[in-house]
């Protein structure tokens, strides 16, 4: 197994990354074969005799598409930036996952131009963690990436984000919910009214119907379905809400603690081709150990495969 890391991405890299590779090399049993894409120059320093490891291969990168570049314009003139090149051996089978704390923007165009999503699927998506009060986790599906959606995309998030939930989460049968402004059926915008009756008759899915912003930290639902515009306001108020209780030494707690975004690392794009995971700007040694693991797991479990003939299914049926 080979997977890709930006070493130049993310506000304390390379030093965290570099740091995080080390830890990942010490304790795994079985470790992948890292490719670490930077500044050579800066990279053999910092991991000084480590770099003899067989696990680890240096891609040199000359350029590093900076946070404020625009995505498709930096991905162009920046042919030798470290995401261009990990895209690069993505695509061409060099590695089987991408990780990167760069820029987000590049992130997402430069999966969906190289990668692709994979067949049948509309529109990739974004999940995040939810932790729950009784210790167990859930999923929100969409974060960010798609803000303006049609009931067929809610649908296929449900799947994608249930298929998620089953396969690197663990949870056998996961509850999908749909956010709404009520319980009853006939709840909700148009968007929502239009897409239950889709969830209610899909095969693929525990639907438990309409779920609400009260139960989001409650065992009611396992995957909750929302447009982008919507969770990306409910990811921002979840951290801000880690960040709150760390001013008010409420941070110690146990459940406050699983708030905090380097325990799960990065946001895996669902629905391409293969496992691209990036990670938050200020991304510590932990969150990038974190990522490299999430990708191990997205690559062992097959998950994109697992996605592929899910959608196989549904398009003959």
């Amino acid at each position: 197994m080979n997977i890709g890391i930006d070493m130049m991405g993310g506000d304390y890299a390379p030093n965290q990354v570099v740091s995080a590779v080390q830890q990942y090399l010490a304790n795994a049993s079985t470790p992948a074969c890292l490719f670490c894409i930077g500044d050579e120059a800066l990279l053999k320093p910092l991991f000084g005799e480590g770099i003899a490891s067989k696990n680890i291969v240096i891609i040199p990168s000359t350029e590093v598409i900076g946070y404020n570049e625009h995505p498709t314009k930096a991905l162009k003139e920046k042919p030798h930036s470290s995401i261009s090149i990990g895209f690069h051996l993505l695509a061409t089978g060099k590695i089987d996952a991408f990780i990167s704390a760069g820029n987000t923007g590049a992130m997402l165009v430069g999966t969906m131009y190289t990668i692709k999503a994979i067949k049948g699927v509309q529109r990739p998506t974004i999940a995040t963690i939810v932790p729950k009060v009784n210790g167990e986790t859930g999923l929100i599906v969409d974060v960010g990436l798609n803000v303006d959606c049609k009931p067929e995309h809610l649908h296929q998030f449900a799947i994608l984000g249930s298929l998620y939930a089953k396969n690197i989460l663990g949870i056998e049968t996961p509850k999908v919910g749909l956010l709404n402004v009520g319980e009853e059926e006939a709840k909700g915008n148009m968007l929502c009214q239009s897409t239950y009756p889709l969830l209610k008759e899909s095969k693929h899915l525990h639907f438990v119907g309409n779920v609400e912003g009260r139960d989001l930290f409650q065992p009611k639902a396992d995957v909750f379905v929302c447009d982008g515009f919507v969770g990306n306001i409910i990811l921002k108020m979840a951290e801000s809400i880690y960040d709150a209780a760390a001013e008010r030494k409420l941070h110690t707690d146990a459940y406050f603690s699983r708030f905090h975004y380097e325990n799960y690392g990065g946001s895996p794009i669902l629905g391409v081709n293969k496992p691209v995971i990036i990670g938050h700007g200020i991304s510590s040694a932990k969150a990038f150990l974190n990522m490299i693991i999430l990708a191990e797991k997205m690559v062992e479990t097959k998950f994109c495969a697992q996605i592929e003939a899910s959608f196989q299914e549904e398009i003959t049926e």
